[in-house]
């Protein structure tokens, strides 16, 4: 039996709408977040058949298919060889057969002959020790594909941690899945979860702006940047975490918390297993306290590795503790980490500041 659902049906109502939006278009979408901002929550919510249905008219709803591929399920992938780019275009076909696999199966919307020859080109898919189907992989990936959709079905691949995906396969790879959404429009299409834009993602990992175009423009129309939980969301979080636990904190506690780690869902865990050992008297001193905590800290860091250099040069600035020339370059940055949620932008003063306030307090740490 399929477990319940985890979280409430209007749980990150805005960014469920914005996705489900995309996808009664049958259009692919780019979600942005940093870490710690709760991202495999938000996926999980997405693939549910019921929020699915909440969002969008029942003959889409029904037809859906929303499928994760996470990377971290990649096999070994070469590093040399005469056949490197095709066995490593294959890991990624290899990976999203088998994910397409486990969604439809038991296959009950395919006859007994596709569903045979479905299960017989997903069986040849897997023999990547033959060079000839790594060469191969796509038109078996293809042939798989079009089982379903001749049946009308929608399919969503749903990219988690694309990041590494996008530095562990080759260029040909993402081509390929353009044009297989070209072939197959309104019934196919793909959704990214990164921490920076595609555009800069590709940039710095030296892939030519040239090549990776054709698939990155899959997306310019529909980018998303997630950002911490709402104050609803937050506060079922907490209220959760402290059923779990048997723990029933303040309600001036709680609002401390919220507002000291602005409803960052890794902060907020972490920050509600700190809360009963704090001590301070003010709020200066509870966040010092807070930042001393290993798990507390290791959130915080979680979100400054998922920047950019550039971006961890201007919070620097911004907390004074370097030099901050302003270019062009510092000026995307700023503006990226306004739409991250981690500057604030006080319009008054003509100043940038540091949020959330335990983040403030991480950086002027001087992490490197």
């Amino acid at each position: 039996m399929r477990p319940s659902r985890k979280h409430p049906i209007d749980f990150r109502k805005d960014e469920v709408a914005h996705v489900m939006k995309c996808w009664r278009a049958g259009d692919s979408c780019s979600l942005i977040g940093v870490g710690s901002v709760g991202k495999s929550n938000l996926l999980q919510h997405l693939v549910e058949p019921d929020v699915q249905a909440n969002y969008l008219d029942t003959d889409i709803a029904g037809q859906l298919k929303a499928i994760i591929i996470d990377p971290s399920m990649l096999g070994p992938l070469p590093d040399s060889g005469p056949n490197v780019n095709q066995v490593r275009c294959w890991a990624g076909y290899e990976l999203m057969m088998h994910r397409l696999f486990m969604a439809f199966y038991p296959f009950d919307n395919l006859d007994a002959d596709d569903a045979r020859r479905f299960y017989e080109a997903y069986q040849a898919l897997q023999d990547g020790t033959n060079p000839l189907y790594a060469y191969m992989g796509l038109r078996y990936f293809e042939l798989g594909l079009e089982f379903f959709l001749r049946q009308g079905s929608q399919i969503v691949f749903m990219f988690d941690e694309f990041d590494e995906m996008a530095r562990q396969l080759p260029v040909k790879f993402f081509q390929t899945l353009r044009g297989l959404r070209d072939a197959n429009k309104s019934q196919l299409s793909y959704l990214t979860f990164t921490r920076t834009p595609l555009s800069a993602l590709f940039t710095h990992i030296g892939v030519d702006p040239l090549d990776i175009e054709p698939f990155v423009e899959l997306f310019n129309d529909h980018t998303w940047y997630v950002g911490p939980y709402s104050e609803a969301d937050a506060q079922r979080m907490i209220e959760s975490l402290g059923q779990r636990n048997q723990k029933n904190y303040h309600e001036q506690a709680i609002k401390f918390l919220l507002w000291a780690t602005g409803r960052y869902a890794g902060l907020m865990r972490a920050g509600f297993y700190a809360l009963e050992s704090l001590s301070g008297v003010t709020d200066e001193q509870l966040i010092q306290q807070l930042i001393a905590k290993t798990s507390v800290y290791t959130e915080c860091r979680t979100i400054w590795i998922s920047l950019t250099s550039s971006e961890q040069y201007v919070l620097r600035g911004v907390a004074t503790l370097s030099p901050y020339a302003k270019t062009s370059e510092t000026d995307q940055a700023a503006a990226s980490l306004v739409q991250k949620r981690l500057l604030r932008v006080d319009k008054d003063r003509q100043s940038l500041n540091i949020e959330p306030p335990i983040f403030r307090a991480f950086t002027a740490t001087d992490p490197t």
